[in-house]
């Protein structure tokens, strides 16, 4: 039998992010800092605005369209946290689908998420005029532009200190703003006339579902979170978990909030408010409730405004990063590690939107892209799952996968189809422009890896992987930072050391006769004398741990020796007849003044192998090169020295 592969494939890349003395983006957020991030996104003009425009549409039953549409954003809130805990990287929907999907996809994808994001959080800015006259009734629209664009360079200058900064910011409003909110509800409740809720669905229950599709827009700020994802203490539990619970709030607090608001006042008086919440606050709680709502509002808008520049700034730095945008949009700065030209590009942006022109319909195009980038994502985590990509590897999997992503798709089609022609007019020539950009900047010779292409390849039984430029090497890299792996001499060992992919089924005997050869090389012995030495230490008890699972090891003479093999039999090693063929085999070689090492090999080995999923990883791995890899990136406790 003669080994398939027994060295390394070629090393990977360097990583693109900058060499180890650049600025990188610091973990400074918490998961207090992605719930208010992800919930102040969302808690702006969904609850202060569209209550009366929505109960126009549908009545009283106005409040379970909030909850249909909040069930309409679970695919997405699914797959981005799924997505983010396997890629915990700067730029949430952009990196996700330029990983999946590819680099066309990934530009238009990229470009639209930056200008939906930004002109939404202008529109937010400006939105705050309606209920700044509440307070102030002899502001004008210029004072109200003012207002905003001086707002939008405060939040600019908030980011360029640090997320650390921005994301305290938001924490101290959001918290301030749910107990508003829940305040309002508490004394609104005992206030609500049940006769304002007959009839209850005077439109029919289609009607609750196309006002869902109005309100959906209300969620939109959910996934935002995912674009901080890099800059996240322990990313793999607080993006998913703050972005379950900031779900699970706001969701609630819509709905009862609405509930209250169409129980405490007029339907026609609603049915024309644009600020409902503070209307209804005043017919229960007087002057001093409607200025309270007002302010909660203001507040809201804040809070959206600074997480949409937070958001929306990640995204031309990933971009950048990757060369689809200019490099000086990917580079931080040195003193506080933000991406500084990506939050000015942002800001500015917004200043000039505020100024001249029209949010409205703008706002509309924005949430056409906004769904159309929701369909991507979940299309991205069906590429990345089929494509089976051995080291893409979430901390939460979505659940019900692909339905729930495959009616995400769906739905999001259909919500997309119901935003009317010239949006999405407007989203086609947005999306060819994007298409453009990409041919003329970044060149049809670039040529990146991606799940799409792994699926294609799958499909096609062809090998369609760029050799330069893998995305198994990027995960991998992107796994290491993630888990905050730092090296001892256990993972030396591995990376040093030989592979083996065997084919054919052979007996322990005739392994260890094969082995011997490339034992004896590295360990400048005899051939005879390593086979003797594997043969008495099997003779002595079986050295197969499990099925499936075989862990040789001898003692040599000499000091200061220790070497590991590494070795797959895709058919198997028979180590005892009626026993199932071995398929791992970890070698251990060490001299006997290495002896507490070589248990502590032993026990390392053992904890990589326990894990469920070993067996599946160790047979998909593609090369010798991924072999390495899923010892290197198996779950154990390292060494703190060595």
């Amino acid at each position: 039998m003669t080994p398939l592969q027994q060295t390394a494939d070629p090393g990977v890349p360097t990583p693109k992010s900058g060499s180890p003395s650049a600025p990188t983006l610091g973990r400074s957020l918490g998961l207090l800092g992605i719930f208010c991030v992800a919930s102040g996104a969302m808690i702006s003009s969904g609850l202060f605005i569209l209550p009366g425009i929505a109960f126009a549409m549908t009545g009283p039953s106005v409040f379970l369209a909030y909850l249909v549409a909040a069930v309409l954003a679970i695919p997405a809130l699914f797959s981005k946290a799924e997505l983010a805990t396997a890629m915990p990287k700067a730029g949430g929907s952009y990196f996700f689908i330029e990983r999946g999907l590819g680099g066309a996809f990934g530009t238009i994808g990229g470009m639209a998420a930056w200008f939906s994001l930004t002109f939404k959080t202008a529109f937010a800015l400006v939105g705050m005029g309606a209920f700044a006259v509440l307070i102030f009734p002899d502001l004008t629209v210029l004072q109200i532009k003012l207002l905003a664009i001086g707002l939008c360079l405060a939040f600019m200058l908030l980011n360029l200190l640090g997320a650390k900064h921005a994301g305290r910011f938001q924490s101290v409003l959001v918290v301030g703003l749910i107990a508003a909110i829940v305040y309002y509800v508490v004394r609104g409740l005992p206030a609500i006339d049940v006769g304002r809720y007959v009839p209850f669905m005077p439109e029919g229950g289609g009607a609750v579902f196309a006002t869902a599709g109005l309100v959906f827009v209300s969620y939109g700020g959910l996934t935002k979170a995912a674009s901080v994802a890099e800059e996240t203490r322990n990313p793999t539990r607080n993006v998913p978990l703050g972005m379950i619970l900031a779900f699970i709030v706001v969701t609630i607090l819509y709905a009862l909030a609405v509930f209250t608001t169409v129980g405490t006042l007029d339907g026609s008086v609603l049915a024309s408010s644009r600020t409902p919440l503070s209307t209804a606050a005043g017919a229960f709680m007087g002057r001093g409730g409607l200025i309270l709502m007002a302010i909660a509002a203001l507040v809201a808008f804040v809070t959206t405004g600074n997480a949409g520049i937070l958001a929306a700034s990640r995204t031309p730095m990933a971009m950048s990063r990757d060369g689809l945008l200019p490099g000086f949009l990917g580079k931080l700065n040195r003193r506080f590690g933000t991406p500084g030209y990506g939050i000015l590009l942002t800001g500015i942006f917004m200043i000039l939107a505020i100024v001249f022109l029209d949010l409205v319909t703008l706002v509309k195009v924005a949430s056409t892209m906004k769904i159309i980038l929701f369909a991507l994502v979940n299309l991205a985590v069906i590429m990345m799952r089929e494509g089976r990509i051995q080291h893409y590897r979430p901390t939460f999997r979505s659940p019900f996968y692909p339905w729930v992503q495959g009616a995400g798709i769906v739905l999001y089609g259909f919500l997309v189809v119901k935003m009317g022609v010239l949006p999405l007019v407007i989203t086609g020539v947005f999306f060819a422009g994007s298409l453009l950009w990409y041919v003329l900047y970044a060149g049809l010779h670039r040529r990146r890896d991606s799940a799409l292409i792994q699926v294609v390849g799958r499909i096609t039984a062809r090998d369609l992987t760029p050799s330069s430029s893998s995305l198994e090497s990027e995960l991998r890299e992107i796994l290491k930072e993630r888990d905050e792996i730092v090296e001892d001499r256990f993972d030396e060992l591995i990376q040093g050391c030989t592979v083996l992919d065997r084919e054919g089924e052979e007996t322990v005997w005739d392994f260890f006769r094969d082995i011997a050869g490339t034992l004896a090389e590295e360990l400048g012995m005899g051939e005879e004398t390593v086979y003797d030495l594997l043969v008495g230490r099997e003779k002595e008890s079986t050295t197969a741990l499990r099925p499936g699972l075989a862990i040789p090891h001898i003692i040599i003479e000499g000091e200061g020796v220790f070497r590991i093999l590494l070795v797959r039999s895709r058919d198997g090693i028979v180590f005892s007849q009626g026993v199932p063929p071995v398929h791992a085999v970890f070698v251990l070689v060490g001299s006997r003044d290495e002896r507490n090492y070589h248990l502590r090999a032993l026990m390392h080995t053992a904890q990589i192998t326990q894990d469920r999923d070993f067996d599946s990883k160790w047979m998909k791995a593609r090369n010798t090169e991924e072999l390495r890899y899923v010892v290197l990136l198996g779950e154990r406790r390292r060494d703190t020295s060595n």
